[in-house]
Protein backbone atom coordinates (compact mmCIF):
# COMPACT_ATOMS: atom_id res chain seq x y z
CA UNK A 1 0.00 0.00 0.00
CA UNK A 2 2.91 2.39 0.54
CA UNK A 3 3.81 2.07 -3.16
CA UNK A 4 0.18 2.59 -4.21
CA UNK A 5 -0.43 5.53 -1.88
CA UNK A 6 2.75 7.25 -3.01
CA UNK A 7 1.62 7.02 -6.63
CA UNK A 8 -1.97 7.93 -5.84
CA UNK A 9 -1.07 11.13 -4.02
CA UNK A 10 -3.72 13.76 -3.38
CA UNK A 11 -6.52 13.47 -5.89
CA UNK A 12 -9.42 15.92 -6.17
CA UNK A 13 -12.99 14.86 -5.60
CA UNK A 14 -14.58 12.50 -3.08
CA UNK A 15 -12.27 9.78 -1.77
CA UNK A 16 -14.55 6.88 -2.71
CA UNK A 17 -13.98 3.37 -1.40
CA UNK A 18 -10.44 2.74 -0.10
CA UNK A 19 -8.25 0.76 -2.47
CA UNK A 20 -6.88 -1.16 0.50
CA UNK A 21 -10.39 -2.37 1.36
CA UNK A 22 -10.93 -3.61 -2.21
CA UNK A 23 -7.63 -5.56 -2.22
CA UNK A 24 -8.27 -7.06 1.22
CA UNK A 25 -11.76 -8.18 0.21
CA UNK A 26 -10.37 -9.70 -2.98
CA UNK A 27 -7.84 -11.70 -0.94
CA UNK A 28 -10.52 -12.90 1.47
CA UNK A 29 -12.71 -13.86 -1.48
CA UNK A 30 -9.82 -15.83 -3.03
CA UNK A 31 -9.16 -17.51 0.31
CA UNK A 32 -12.75 -18.69 0.78
CA UNK A 33 -14.07 -19.19 -2.75
CA UNK A 34 -11.01 -19.25 -5.02
CA UNK A 35 -12.51 -16.42 -7.11
CA UNK A 36 -10.68 -13.15 -7.74
CA UNK A 37 -13.77 -11.35 -8.99
CA UNK A 38 -14.95 -7.93 -7.90
CA UNK A 39 -18.55 -9.19 -7.67
CA UNK A 40 -17.62 -11.78 -5.02
CA UNK A 41 -15.37 -9.30 -3.20
CA UNK A 42 -18.14 -6.69 -3.06
CA UNK A 43 -20.75 -9.18 -1.79
CA UNK A 44 -18.34 -10.15 0.94
CA UNK A 45 -17.66 -6.50 1.85
CA UNK A 46 -21.31 -5.50 1.72
CA UNK A 47 -23.08 -8.41 3.44
CA UNK A 48 -20.51 -10.61 5.23
CA UNK A 49 -18.34 -8.20 7.22
CA UNK A 50 -19.22 -6.93 10.64
CA UNK A 51 -19.59 -3.18 11.18
CA UNK A 52 -16.28 -3.15 13.06
CA UNK A 53 -14.50 -4.88 10.18
CA UNK A 54 -16.02 -2.49 7.65
CA UNK A 55 -14.96 0.47 9.73
CA UNK A 56 -11.44 -0.90 10.09
CA UNK A 57 -11.16 -1.17 6.30
CA UNK A 58 -12.34 2.42 5.87
CA UNK A 59 -15.82 1.51 4.66
CA UNK A 60 -19.06 2.84 6.09
CA UNK A 61 -19.92 1.01 9.26
CA UNK A 62 -23.50 0.60 8.05
CA UNK A 63 -23.82 -1.91 5.25
CA UNK A 64 -26.18 -1.05 2.39
CA UNK A 65 -29.73 -2.27 3.04
CA UNK A 66 -30.37 -5.43 1.07
CA UNK A 67 -33.90 -4.38 0.20
CA UNK A 68 -32.80 -1.06 -1.34
CA UNK A 69 -31.45 -1.80 -4.87
CA UNK A 70 -30.38 1.82 -5.40
CA UNK A 71 -28.22 1.86 -2.26
CA UNK A 72 -26.70 -1.51 -3.18
CA UNK A 73 -25.97 -0.33 -6.71
CA UNK A 74 -24.34 2.88 -5.44
CA UNK A 75 -22.18 0.95 -2.97
CA UNK A 76 -21.25 -1.52 -5.71
CA UNK A 77 -20.20 1.25 -8.10
CA UNK A 78 -18.00 2.87 -5.45
CA UNK A 79 -16.29 -0.49 -4.93
CA UNK A 80 -15.73 -1.03 -8.66
CA UNK A 81 -14.53 2.54 -9.21
CA UNK A 82 -11.89 2.12 -6.52
CA UNK A 83 -10.36 -0.86 -8.35
CA UNK A 84 -10.69 0.95 -11.67
CA UNK A 85 -8.87 3.93 -10.14
CA UNK A 86 -5.96 1.65 -9.23
CA UNK A 87 -5.75 -0.07 -12.61
CA UNK A 88 -5.93 3.24 -14.48
CA UNK A 89 -3.25 4.69 -12.23
CA UNK A 90 -0.78 1.92 -13.08
CA UNK A 91 -1.64 1.47 -16.77
CA UNK A 92 0.93 2.91 -19.21
CA UNK A 93 -1.60 2.51 -22.05
CA UNK A 94 -4.89 3.88 -20.73
CA UNK A 95 -7.93 3.24 -22.92
CA UNK A 96 -11.47 1.91 -22.75
CA UNK A 97 -10.81 -1.68 -21.71
CA UNK A 98 -14.37 -2.76 -22.56
CA UNK A 99 -14.18 -1.86 -26.27
CA UNK A 100 -12.58 -3.89 -29.03
CA UNK A 101 -10.33 -1.51 -30.92
CA UNK A 102 -9.04 -1.76 -34.49
CA UNK A 103 -5.91 -3.89 -34.45
CA UNK A 104 -3.62 -1.04 -35.60
CA UNK A 105 -4.80 1.22 -32.77
CA UNK A 106 -4.48 -1.60 -30.24
CA UNK A 107 -0.92 -2.37 -31.41
CA UNK A 108 0.01 1.28 -30.91
CA UNK A 109 -1.33 1.20 -27.34
CA UNK A 110 0.30 -2.16 -26.64
CA UNK A 111 3.71 -0.74 -27.54
CA UNK A 112 3.61 1.19 -24.24
CA UNK A 113 4.26 -2.14 -22.50
CA UNK A 114 7.57 -2.65 -24.32
CA UNK A 115 8.97 0.76 -25.33
CA UNK A 116 11.67 2.87 -23.67
CA UNK A 117 9.52 5.85 -22.72
CA UNK A 118 10.60 6.94 -19.23
CA UNK A 119 7.07 7.30 -17.85
CA UNK A 120 6.00 3.95 -19.28
CA UNK A 121 9.07 2.24 -17.83
CA UNK A 122 8.37 3.80 -14.42
CA UNK A 123 4.77 2.58 -14.38
CA UNK A 124 5.77 -0.92 -15.50
CA UNK A 125 8.43 -1.08 -12.79
CA UNK A 126 6.00 0.20 -10.17
CA UNK A 127 3.44 -2.47 -11.08
CA UNK A 128 6.12 -5.15 -10.86
CA UNK A 129 7.29 -3.80 -7.48
CA UNK A 130 3.73 -4.09 -6.17
CA UNK A 131 3.47 -7.67 -7.47
CA UNK A 132 6.83 -8.60 -5.93
CA UNK A 133 5.87 -7.07 -2.57
CA UNK A 134 2.63 -9.06 -2.54
CA UNK A 135 4.12 -12.42 -3.51
CA UNK A 136 7.12 -12.14 -1.18
CA UNK A 137 5.11 -11.20 1.92
CA UNK A 138 4.34 -14.84 2.88
CA UNK A 139 7.95 -15.72 2.01
CA UNK A 140 9.17 -13.04 4.39
CA UNK A 141 6.88 -14.43 7.10
CA UNK A 142 8.19 -17.96 6.50
CA UNK A 143 11.77 -16.76 6.73
CA UNK A 144 11.06 -14.81 9.92
CA UNK A 145 9.60 -17.93 11.55
CA UNK A 146 12.58 -20.07 10.56
CA UNK A 147 10.66 -22.25 8.10
CA UNK A 148 13.23 -21.59 5.35
CA UNK A 149 16.28 -22.42 7.47
CA UNK A 150 16.93 -25.51 5.35
CA UNK A 151 16.40 -23.76 2.03
CA UNK A 152 19.73 -23.76 0.20
CA UNK A 153 18.86 -21.50 -2.72
CA UNK A 154 17.88 -24.01 -5.43
CA UNK A 155 15.05 -22.61 -7.55
CA UNK A 156 12.99 -23.80 -10.48
CA UNK A 157 11.75 -21.30 -13.05
CA UNK A 158 8.95 -21.91 -15.52
CA UNK A 159 6.14 -20.15 -17.36
CA UNK A 160 2.55 -21.24 -17.11
CA UNK A 161 -0.51 -20.13 -19.04
CA UNK A 162 -2.82 -17.53 -17.50
CA UNK A 163 -5.78 -17.56 -19.93
CA UNK A 164 -8.18 -14.64 -20.07
CA UNK A 165 -11.95 -14.50 -20.59
CA UNK A 166 -11.56 -12.10 -23.53
CA UNK A 167 -11.83 -13.38 -27.08
CA UNK A 168 -8.79 -13.29 -29.39
CA UNK A 169 -8.55 -10.87 -32.35
CA UNK A 170 -10.84 -11.55 -35.30
CA UNK A 171 -11.98 -9.96 -38.57
CA UNK A 172 -15.34 -8.24 -38.85
CA UNK A 173 -17.71 -10.20 -41.06
CA UNK A 174 -19.11 -7.08 -42.71
CA UNK A 175 -15.92 -5.19 -43.57
CA UNK A 176 -13.11 -7.68 -43.02
CA UNK A 177 -11.40 -5.19 -40.69
CA UNK A 178 -9.24 -6.87 -38.06
CA UNK A 179 -10.33 -5.93 -34.56
CA UNK A 180 -8.21 -6.58 -31.50
CA UNK A 181 -9.02 -8.37 -28.29
CA UNK A 182 -10.00 -6.34 -25.25
CA UNK A 183 -6.73 -7.72 -23.80
CA UNK A 184 -4.48 -5.82 -26.20
CA UNK A 185 -1.21 -7.39 -24.95
CA UNK A 186 -2.46 -10.96 -24.66
CA UNK A 187 -1.37 -13.72 -27.03
CA UNK A 188 -1.35 -17.46 -27.58
CA UNK A 189 0.54 -19.44 -24.95
CA UNK A 190 1.88 -22.64 -26.51
CA UNK A 191 2.80 -25.22 -23.85
CA UNK A 192 5.76 -27.53 -24.27
CA UNK A 193 3.61 -30.67 -24.43
CA UNK A 194 0.76 -31.64 -26.71
CA UNK A 195 -1.85 -29.47 -24.98
CA UNK A 196 -3.64 -26.93 -27.20
CA UNK A 197 -2.59 -23.27 -26.98
CA UNK A 198 -4.48 -20.91 -24.68
CA UNK A 199 -5.20 -17.24 -25.28
CA UNK A 200 -4.05 -14.96 -22.50
CA UNK A 201 -0.79 -14.22 -20.70
CA UNK A 202 2.23 -16.17 -19.53
CA UNK A 203 3.04 -16.13 -15.82
CA UNK A 204 6.72 -16.63 -15.01
CA UNK A 205 7.01 -18.33 -11.62
CA UNK A 206 10.12 -18.97 -9.55
CA UNK A 207 9.71 -21.82 -7.07
CA UNK A 208 11.72 -22.78 -3.99
CA UNK A 209 13.08 -26.22 -4.91
CA UNK A 210 14.86 -28.97 -3.00
CA UNK A 211 17.49 -30.96 -4.86
CA UNK A 212 19.18 -32.53 -1.82
CA UNK A 213 16.66 -34.45 0.31
CA UNK A 214 19.08 -34.90 3.21
CA UNK A 215 18.88 -31.19 4.02
CA UNK A 216 15.38 -31.54 5.43
CA UNK A 217 11.96 -30.14 4.53
CA UNK A 218 10.90 -26.57 3.91
CA UNK A 219 7.66 -25.14 2.45
CA UNK A 220 7.21 -25.11 -1.29
CA UNK A 221 6.58 -21.45 -2.12
CA UNK A 222 6.41 -19.20 -5.15
CA UNK A 223 9.34 -16.79 -4.81
CA UNK A 224 8.55 -14.56 -7.77
CA UNK A 225 5.94 -13.73 -10.39
CA UNK A 226 5.98 -11.78 -13.66
CA UNK A 227 3.02 -11.57 -16.05
CA UNK A 228 3.79 -10.84 -19.68
CA UNK A 229 2.76 -11.49 -23.27
CA UNK A 230 3.40 -15.15 -24.12
CA UNK A 231 6.88 -15.94 -25.43
CA UNK A 232 8.15 -12.38 -24.84
CA UNK A 233 11.11 -11.46 -22.61
CA UNK A 234 11.31 -15.00 -21.21
CA UNK A 235 14.86 -14.69 -19.90
CA UNK A 236 14.48 -11.11 -18.65
CA UNK A 237 11.33 -12.02 -16.70
CA UNK A 238 13.14 -14.89 -14.99
CA UNK A 239 15.92 -12.53 -13.90
CA UNK A 240 13.28 -10.09 -12.60
CA UNK A 241 12.00 -12.80 -10.25
CA UNK A 242 15.51 -13.67 -9.01
CA UNK A 243 16.79 -10.19 -8.17
CA UNK A 244 14.57 -9.51 -5.11
CA UNK A 245 15.59 -12.78 -3.42
CA UNK A 246 18.99 -11.39 -2.45
CA UNK A 247 17.31 -8.55 -0.53
CA UNK A 248 15.60 -11.17 1.66
CA UNK A 249 18.94 -12.74 2.51
CA UNK A 250 18.10 -15.99 0.71
CA UNK A 251 21.07 -17.98 -0.64
CA UNK A 252 21.67 -18.64 -4.34
CA UNK A 253 22.48 -22.14 -5.61
CA UNK A 254 21.09 -23.84 -8.75
CA UNK A 255 18.58 -22.30 -11.13
CA UNK A 256 16.83 -25.15 -12.96
CA UNK A 257 15.01 -24.23 -16.17
CA UNK A 258 13.60 -25.93 -19.24
CA UNK A 259 14.58 -25.58 -22.89
CA UNK A 260 12.72 -22.30 -23.40
CA UNK A 261 15.38 -20.60 -21.26
CA UNK A 262 18.25 -22.45 -22.93
CA UNK A 263 17.21 -20.74 -26.18
CA UNK A 264 17.54 -17.25 -24.69
CA UNK A 265 20.50 -15.05 -25.62
CA UNK A 266 23.25 -15.26 -22.95
CA UNK A 267 22.87 -11.58 -22.08
CA UNK A 268 19.15 -12.10 -21.40
CA UNK A 269 19.35 -15.05 -18.98
CA UNK A 270 22.51 -17.12 -18.53
CA UNK A 271 24.97 -14.31 -17.81
CA UNK A 272 22.70 -12.26 -15.48
CA UNK A 273 21.79 -15.43 -13.58
CA UNK A 274 25.47 -16.23 -13.02
CA UNK A 275 26.11 -12.64 -11.97
CA UNK A 276 23.45 -13.12 -9.28
CA UNK A 277 25.38 -16.16 -8.00
CA UNK A 278 23.25 -18.92 -9.52
CA UNK A 279 24.58 -22.01 -11.20
CA UNK A 280 22.58 -23.39 -14.11
CA UNK A 281 21.02 -26.78 -14.80
CA UNK A 282 19.70 -26.85 -18.37
CA UNK A 283 18.09 -29.17 -20.88
CA UNK A 284 18.52 -29.12 -24.67
CA UNK A 285 16.52 -29.70 -27.82
CA UNK A 286 17.35 -32.61 -30.10
CA UNK A 287 19.47 -30.52 -32.47
CA UNK A 288 21.37 -28.88 -29.58
CA UNK A 289 22.77 -32.05 -28.03
CA UNK A 290 26.31 -33.32 -28.50
CA UNK A 291 29.20 -31.07 -29.57
CA UNK A 292 27.94 -27.49 -29.48
CA UNK A 293 31.10 -25.51 -30.23
CA UNK A 294 34.62 -24.82 -28.97
CA UNK A 295 36.62 -22.15 -27.19
CA UNK A 296 40.44 -21.96 -26.82
CA UNK A 297 40.56 -25.45 -28.32
CA UNK A 298 38.28 -27.01 -25.68
CA UNK A 299 35.08 -28.58 -26.94
CA UNK A 300 31.70 -27.53 -25.55
CA UNK A 301 29.81 -30.81 -25.20
CA UNK A 302 26.32 -30.71 -23.74
CA UNK A 303 27.17 -27.55 -21.82
CA UNK A 304 30.51 -28.76 -20.39
CA UNK A 305 34.01 -27.95 -21.64
CA UNK A 306 36.04 -31.03 -22.53
CA UNK A 307 39.46 -32.04 -23.79
CA UNK A 308 39.73 -31.64 -27.59
CA UNK A 309 41.06 -35.22 -27.85
CA UNK A 310 38.02 -36.82 -26.21
CA UNK A 311 37.03 -39.92 -28.21
CA UNK A 312 34.38 -39.15 -30.78
CA UNK A 313 32.19 -41.96 -29.47
CA UNK A 314 31.94 -40.15 -26.12
CA UNK A 315 31.63 -36.66 -27.57
CA UNK A 316 28.73 -37.72 -29.82
CA UNK A 317 27.01 -39.91 -27.24
CA UNK A 318 23.90 -37.71 -27.13
CA UNK A 319 23.91 -36.39 -30.70
CA UNK A 320 20.52 -36.88 -32.34
CA UNK A 321 18.92 -38.57 -29.34
CA UNK A 322 15.22 -37.85 -28.93
CA UNK A 323 13.58 -36.72 -25.71
CA UNK A 324 12.40 -40.23 -24.81
CA UNK A 325 15.99 -41.51 -24.79
CA UNK A 326 17.07 -38.59 -22.61
CA UNK A 327 14.26 -38.96 -20.06
CA UNK A 328 15.02 -42.66 -19.56
CA UNK A 329 18.74 -43.17 -20.36
CA UNK A 330 19.74 -46.69 -21.31
CA UNK A 331 22.58 -48.49 -19.56
CA UNK A 332 24.76 -47.97 -22.63
CA UNK A 333 24.13 -44.20 -22.63
CA UNK A 334 24.72 -43.98 -18.89
CA UNK A 335 28.06 -45.76 -19.34
CA UNK A 336 29.09 -43.32 -22.08
CA UNK A 337 28.13 -40.33 -19.90
CA UNK A 338 30.20 -41.74 -17.04
CA UNK A 339 33.15 -42.33 -19.37
CA UNK A 340 33.04 -38.64 -20.38
CA UNK A 341 33.84 -37.43 -16.88
CA UNK A 342 37.66 -37.77 -16.94
CA UNK A 343 37.81 -35.65 -20.13
CA UNK A 344 35.85 -32.70 -18.73
CA UNK A 345 37.65 -29.52 -17.71
CA UNK A 346 37.44 -28.72 -14.02
CA UNK A 347 36.39 -25.34 -12.67
CA UNK A 348 39.17 -23.99 -10.46
CA UNK A 349 38.19 -22.88 -6.99
CA UNK A 350 39.72 -19.46 -7.54
CA UNK A 351 37.31 -18.68 -10.38
CA UNK A 352 35.83 -15.18 -10.54
CA UNK A 353 32.16 -15.91 -11.13
CA UNK A 354 31.34 -12.29 -11.88
CA UNK A 355 33.62 -11.72 -14.89
CA UNK A 356 35.77 -14.73 -15.73
CA UNK A 357 35.98 -18.46 -15.03
CA UNK A 358 39.21 -20.47 -14.98
CA UNK A 359 39.12 -24.07 -16.11
CA UNK A 360 41.91 -26.57 -15.57
CA UNK A 361 42.75 -29.13 -18.21
CA UNK A 362 42.13 -32.73 -17.09
CA UNK A 363 45.80 -33.78 -17.43
CA UNK A 364 47.06 -30.96 -15.16
CA UNK A 365 47.09 -30.47 -11.42
CA UNK A 366 48.01 -32.70 -8.54
CA UNK A 367 45.20 -35.16 -9.28
CA UNK A 368 44.84 -35.44 -13.06
CA UNK A 369 41.91 -37.45 -14.34
CA UNK A 370 43.72 -38.69 -17.47
CA UNK A 371 47.16 -38.86 -19.07
CA UNK A 372 48.06 -36.92 -22.18
CA UNK A 373 51.18 -37.28 -24.38
CA UNK A 374 50.90 -33.60 -25.33
CA UNK A 375 50.99 -32.54 -21.69
CA UNK A 376 53.96 -34.84 -20.99
CA UNK A 377 55.82 -33.46 -23.99
CA UNK A 378 55.24 -29.80 -23.14
CA UNK A 379 55.35 -29.71 -19.34
CA UNK A 380 57.30 -32.71 -17.99
CA UNK A 381 61.06 -32.27 -18.12
CA UNK A 382 62.01 -35.54 -16.44
CA UNK A 383 60.24 -38.86 -16.55
CA UNK A 384 58.40 -39.82 -13.40
CA UNK A 385 60.05 -42.52 -11.37
CA UNK A 386 57.85 -45.55 -10.88
CA UNK A 387 56.36 -45.64 -7.40
CA UNK A 388 55.34 -48.81 -5.60
CA UNK A 389 51.61 -49.41 -5.47
CA UNK A 390 49.73 -51.41 -2.88
CA UNK A 391 47.40 -53.40 -5.13
CA UNK A 392 45.10 -54.08 -2.21
CA UNK A 393 44.43 -50.34 -1.81
CA UNK A 394 41.70 -49.25 -4.23
CA UNK A 395 42.61 -45.57 -3.87
CA UNK A 396 46.23 -46.18 -4.83
CA UNK A 397 45.17 -48.28 -7.78
CA UNK A 398 42.77 -45.60 -9.02
CA UNK A 399 45.40 -42.84 -8.61
CA UNK A 400 48.05 -44.65 -10.66
CA UNK A 401 48.50 -43.22 -14.19
CA UNK A 402 48.01 -46.66 -15.70
CA UNK A 403 44.47 -46.76 -14.31
CA UNK A 404 43.44 -43.51 -15.99
CA UNK A 405 42.31 -42.97 -19.57
CA UNK A 406 45.04 -41.93 -22.00
CA UNK A 407 44.19 -39.62 -24.86
CA UNK A 408 45.47 -40.52 -28.31
CA UNK A 409 46.69 -37.54 -30.35
CA UNK A 410 46.97 -37.87 -34.13
CA UNK A 411 50.15 -39.27 -35.63
CA UNK A 412 52.11 -37.26 -36.54
CA UNK A 413 50.94 -34.76 -33.93
CA UNK A 414 50.56 -31.02 -34.42
CA UNK A 415 53.61 -28.85 -33.74
CA UNK A 416 53.79 -27.49 -30.21
CA UNK A 417 53.54 -23.89 -31.40
CA UNK A 418 50.35 -24.67 -33.33
CA UNK A 419 48.51 -26.49 -30.55
CA UNK A 420 45.34 -24.84 -29.17
CA UNK A 421 45.58 -22.86 -25.96
CA UNK A 422 44.04 -25.60 -23.81
CA UNK A 423 46.85 -27.97 -24.86
CA UNK A 424 49.64 -25.44 -24.27
CA UNK A 425 48.55 -24.25 -20.83
CA UNK A 426 47.61 -25.80 -17.51
CA UNK A 427 44.35 -23.82 -17.49
CA UNK A 428 42.34 -21.42 -19.61
CA UNK A 429 40.44 -18.27 -18.68
CA UNK A 430 36.91 -18.10 -20.01
CA UNK A 431 35.59 -14.56 -20.25
CA UNK A 432 31.96 -13.59 -20.55
CA UNK A 433 31.94 -13.19 -24.33
CA UNK A 434 34.48 -15.85 -25.38
CA UNK A 435 31.78 -18.36 -26.32
CA UNK A 436 29.51 -15.76 -27.92
CA UNK A 437 25.97 -17.00 -28.38
CA UNK A 438 27.07 -20.52 -27.40
CA UNK A 439 27.42 -19.38 -23.78
CA UNK A 440 23.67 -19.99 -23.42
CA UNK A 441 24.40 -23.74 -23.55
CA UNK A 442 27.01 -23.78 -20.76
CA UNK A 443 25.88 -25.28 -17.47
CA UNK A 444 27.49 -26.25 -14.19
CA UNK A 445 26.70 -29.96 -14.05
CA UNK A 446 27.65 -32.63 -16.54
CA UNK A 447 24.57 -33.30 -18.66
CA UNK A 448 22.78 -36.57 -17.77
CA UNK A 449 25.26 -37.30 -14.98
CA UNK A 450 23.76 -38.60 -11.70
CA UNK A 451 24.23 -35.15 -10.12
CA UNK A 452 22.44 -33.47 -13.06
CA UNK A 453 19.58 -35.97 -13.01
CA UNK A 454 19.05 -35.52 -9.25
CA UNK A 455 19.17 -31.73 -9.44
CA UNK A 456 17.18 -31.27 -12.63
CA UNK A 457 14.41 -33.79 -12.07
CA UNK A 458 13.84 -32.85 -8.43
CA UNK A 459 13.57 -29.13 -9.17
CA UNK A 460 11.40 -29.63 -12.24
CA UNK A 461 9.07 -31.92 -10.31
CA UNK A 462 8.62 -29.30 -7.59
CA UNK A 463 8.10 -26.56 -10.19
CA UNK A 464 5.44 -28.52 -12.03
CA UNK A 465 3.94 -29.50 -8.69
CA UNK A 466 3.45 -25.89 -7.64
CA UNK A 467 2.00 -25.03 -11.06
CA UNK A 468 -0.44 -27.88 -10.57
CA UNK A 469 -1.40 -26.68 -7.10
CA UNK A 470 -2.04 -23.19 -8.48
CA UNK A 471 -4.43 -24.77 -10.98
CA UNK A 472 -6.10 -27.14 -8.58
CA UNK A 473 -9.52 -27.41 -6.99
CA UNK A 474 -9.32 -24.70 -4.32
CA UNK A 475 -7.37 -22.15 -6.37
CA UNK A 476 -7.43 -22.32 -10.15
CA UNK A 477 -5.18 -19.87 -11.91
CA UNK A 478 -6.04 -21.53 -15.20
CA UNK A 479 -9.76 -20.72 -15.11
CA UNK A 480 -10.33 -17.27 -16.66
CA UNK A 481 -13.79 -17.08 -15.07
CA UNK A 482 -12.02 -16.57 -11.74
CA UNK A 483 -10.46 -13.33 -13.09
CA UNK A 484 -13.05 -11.40 -15.09
CA UNK A 485 -11.62 -7.88 -14.82
CA UNK A 486 -10.31 -6.46 -18.11
CA UNK A 487 -6.83 -5.12 -18.77
CA UNK A 488 -3.29 -6.27 -18.17
CA UNK A 489 -2.91 -4.29 -14.93
CA UNK A 490 -6.06 -5.86 -13.50
CA UNK A 491 -5.00 -9.36 -14.57
CA UNK A 492 -1.52 -8.82 -13.11
CA UNK A 493 -2.87 -7.68 -9.74
CA UNK A 494 -5.48 -10.44 -9.53
CA UNK A 495 -2.96 -13.17 -10.38
CA UNK A 496 -0.53 -11.71 -7.84
CA UNK A 497 -3.26 -11.86 -5.20
CA UNK A 498 -4.03 -15.48 -6.11
CA UNK A 499 -0.36 -16.47 -5.84
CA UNK A 500 -0.07 -14.60 -2.52
CA UNK A 501 -3.07 -16.42 -1.07
CA UNK A 502 -1.71 -19.69 -2.47
CA UNK A 503 1.60 -19.10 -0.69
CA UNK A 504 -0.32 -18.54 2.53
CA UNK A 505 -2.21 -21.81 1.95
CA UNK A 506 1.05 -23.66 1.28
CA UNK A 507 2.53 -22.33 4.52
CA UNK A 508 -0.56 -23.34 6.47
CA UNK A 509 -0.56 -26.88 5.06
CA UNK A 510 3.18 -27.27 5.61
CA UNK A 511 2.93 -26.07 9.20
CA UNK A 512 0.22 -28.60 9.98
CA UNK A 513 2.02 -31.47 8.24
CA UNK A 514 5.42 -30.87 9.83
CA UNK A 515 4.17 -29.36 13.08
CA UNK A 516 7.24 -27.29 13.87
CA UNK A 517 6.35 -26.83 17.53
CA UNK A 518 9.88 -25.66 18.22
CA UNK A 519 12.12 -23.35 16.31
CA UNK A 520 14.59 -24.81 13.85
CA UNK A 521 18.05 -24.77 15.44
CA UNK A 522 21.30 -24.36 13.58
CA UNK A 523 22.53 -27.72 14.94
CA UNK A 524 19.76 -29.41 12.95
CA UNK A 525 20.98 -27.96 9.66
CA UNK A 526 24.03 -29.52 7.93
CA UNK A 527 26.90 -27.11 7.47
CA UNK A 528 27.66 -27.17 3.74
CA UNK A 529 29.10 -23.72 3.41
CA UNK A 530 25.83 -21.85 2.89
CA UNK A 531 24.68 -19.16 5.32
CA UNK A 532 21.88 -20.23 7.62
CA UNK A 533 18.72 -18.25 8.23
CA UNK A 534 18.36 -17.29 11.91
CA UNK A 535 15.15 -18.94 13.10
CA UNK A 536 12.50 -17.17 15.10
CA UNK A 537 11.40 -18.51 18.46
CA UNK A 538 8.37 -20.75 18.35
CA UNK A 539 5.08 -18.94 18.69
CA UNK A 540 6.44 -15.47 18.09
CA UNK A 541 5.22 -13.38 15.16
CA UNK A 542 7.64 -12.67 12.32
CA UNK A 543 9.80 -9.56 12.47
CA UNK A 544 8.60 -6.40 10.80
CA UNK A 545 9.50 -6.24 7.09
Amino acid sequence: MALIDAELGLRPGPPGAPIRAVLVCLMVSIHHSGKATLAEAWRLAAFCLSPAARQQLGLDADRPPADDPHACLADNRRFYRAFDRLTSLLDPARHDRRTRLPQAEADHLASAWADDDADHVRLRDLLQDIVTALVLTPVRWAKGRGYLARFRGDVGIDTTAAPVFARPPRARRSTGELIASTEITAGWHHPAGNDPPEYGYSATLTVAARTRPALGPFPQLALGLVLDTPHKRIGANAITTLKPLATLGLPAAFAVVDRAYTDQQPAHFAQPARDLGYRLALDYKVDQRGVQGSVHGALLIDGSLACPLIPDRLAQATTGLDDAAIRDPSDELAALITAREPYLLRLKQSANAGTTDRFQRPAAGTSPSLTCPRFDRLHQHEPNRPAPVDLTDSRQRAAHPAAKPRVLPPVPDTKSSELPKICRQHSITLRKDDLGHLDKFRQDLAYLSPAWITTYKSARAMTEGLNGRLKGHDLDLGDPKNRLAHGRVAQTLLIALIVTVANDHFLDVWRHQHNPGRAVHHDDVPDDGHPSVPPAEAGKPPPDP
